[in-house]
C-alpha cells in the first residue's frame, strides 16, 4: 500500500529532484500547422491540457490566453500560440469532442479564459484531476504539490510569470509549458487507478526539521 500526504509542505518540495519533460515539443504558430497537429491529436486516446497567460501587474488588466499546451501519452507536446493564431475551429473541435478524453487541473478557470477567444465554446470529454484528489482526501490541489505528493518529484514554476506573448518562446518557457501538460497525464493515470483500487493511505507531511533530500513516503 502506498502512502501520500493529506497536505504537502512547501519545504518538503524544495528538497526533491526536479521533473522535466524530455519528449518532443512542437510549437504551433499558424492555422496550417494547427490542422496538422489536430489530425495527429484526433488519433490519441488521452490528452493532457494546460494554458498560459501573460501575467498582468496592473490592477484591472487581464490578458487573454496566449498558449494552449496539449500533451500526448507518447511524449509529444504541442504548444498552440493562441496570441498568433486565435482559437481555430479545428483546435476548438478537439476540446469539444466528448470522444477524446482530456485531463487537466482547475479546468473551470482554463475554460473561462478560453471562452473569451470565441463566441461559443462547449468543452467536453474532460476530467479535472483536482476532483480525483478531493475524492482521495488530498487537500493540496496545485500541480506542483500533487506531483511532489504522488511521485516525489519537483516541478519548477520559475517560468510561470514570464511573457507568454513574446515573439519567440525561449527554451525555458517551452519546457515549462510542456512539463505541466505532460504531468497532467501522469497524475491522472496514477491517481485514477489509486482512487479506484483504494490501495493507498494518507499520512502527515514530516516536520520541517525532519525533511531530508530524497525523503520517500512509499
Amino acid at each position: 500500500m502506498q502512502s501520500f500526504f493529506s497536505k504537502t509542505d512547501k519545504e518538503y518540495i524544495t528538497h526533491l529532484q526536479r521533473y522535466v519533460f524530455e519528449g518532443r515539443i512542437e510549437v504551433v504558430n499558424s492555422e496550417r500547422e494547427t490542422l496538422r497537429a489536430v489530425e495527429y491529436l484526433r488519433k490519441c486516446k488521452l490528452l493532457g491540457i494546460d494554458t498560459e497567460t501573460k501575467p498582468s501587474f496592473k490592477r484591472g488588466v487581464q490578458h487573454q490566453v496566449a498558449l494552449l499546451q496539449v500533451a500526448t501519452e507518447d511524449s509529444l507536446c504541442f504548444l498552440f500560440r493562441l496570441n498568433f493564431i486565435g482559437f481555430p475551429s479545428s483546435l476548438k473541435s478537439i476540446l469539444e469532442d466528448p470522444a477524446i478524453h482530456k485531463v487537466g487541473l482547475s479546468l473551470h478557470d482554463d475554460f473561462r479564459m478560453l471562452s473569451h477567444r470565441t463566441e461559443e465554446f462547449r468543452p467536453a470529454g474532460f476530467t479535472d484531476i483536482q476532483h480525483i484528489a478531493v475524492g482521495m482526501g488530498i487537500e493540496d490541489l496545485s500541480l506542483q504539490k500533487l506531483y511532489a505528493n504522488i511521485f516525489g518529484l519537483r516541478i519548477s514554476k520559475n517560468a510561470q510569470l514570464t511573457n507568454w506573448e513574446a515573439e519567440v518562446l525561449d527554451e525555458k518557457q517551452r519546457v515549462y509549458a510542456a512539463t505541466d501538460a505532460d504531468a497532467c497525464i501522469h497524475l491522472y493515470k496514477t491517481m485514477s487507478e489509486l482512487h479506484r483500487s483504494g490501495n493507498y493511505r494518507l499520512v502527515q507531511c514530516p516536520a520541517k526539521e525532519n525533511q531530508i533530500k530524497g525523503c520517500s513516503i512509499n
